[in-house]
């Protein structure tokens, strides 16, 4: 699958995919927008000392750099959950230039289908199937960044069995941020049991997200 390297607005780099004619993060600001929806608005949104994470879409791992780098200056423990049925070679998201830290590398270098101590406050376990397939596993989430390609480019991605599923996978009191504000989507949530609220978006990006919490079981 070709990717191109694109600038996006707040300076940092993406990839188009002219296949599916997508982008794999906001043209308005890559790293702007991630750090506003699933930071911001999903990581620091918990209160768990040590949060489970899952991502489904790893991609070209900024979400993890910024997760790790959030957790290192909070100094708490992070164990984050990749998955990633087709992964990029660390050559195609070191011309992004998104850091100098050397870490970054080891995200993307360390095993497979492993529990990987990065840091003393973040773990790194990546794995590559299909989400769909891959979401029962035997951890449960405390936050989920869903960041699959939009529903129109692969609507196999935002199926309600699958939200079913992450649903399920989730702590009590557990949040999902997602980029895609939709009608469908928010309904497809709720329709699971997420309770879901519309968000403000990133600075110059999207007008609204979406956040759905999994309320706290008395």
């Amino acid at each position: 699958m070709q990717r191109i390297i694109e600038q996006t607005e707040d300076g940092s780099a993406t990839l188009f995919v002219p296949e599916l004619n997508e982008h794999y993060h906001s043209v308005k600001g890559a790293r702007t927008e991630s750090l506003h929806i699933f930071i911001d608005m999903g990581l620091k949104a918990v209160s768990t000392a040590h949060p489970q994470v899952l991502e489904i879409g790893f991609g070209t791992g900024l979400n993890a750099l910024l997760t790790l780098e959030a957790a290192e200056a909070d100094k708490r423990p992070v164990h984050y959950t990749g998955i990633e049925l087709y992964p990029l070679a660390w050559e195609e998201v070191d011309v992004l230039k998104y850091s100098d830290n050397p870490l970054f590398k080891t995200l993307h270098s360390v095993p497979w289908e492993e529990d990987v101590a990065i840091t003393p406050y973040f773990t790194l376990k990546k794995i590559r199937e299909d989400a769909r397939k891959a979401v029962n596993t035997k951890r449960s989430f405390d936050v989920i960044y869903f960041d699959a390609f939009a529903p129109e480019k692969q609507p196999e991605m935002w199926d309600e069995a699958l939200f079913r599923n992450l649903y399920t996978s989730m702590n009590a009191g557990g949040v999902l941020t997602t980029y895609c504000a939709k009608g469908i989507i928010r309904r497809m949530l709720q329709s699971v049991g997420f309770k879901v609220e519309r968000l403000p978006g990133p600075p110059g990006g999207k007008r609204e997200i979406l956040r759905a919490s999994k309320v706290s079981e008395i």
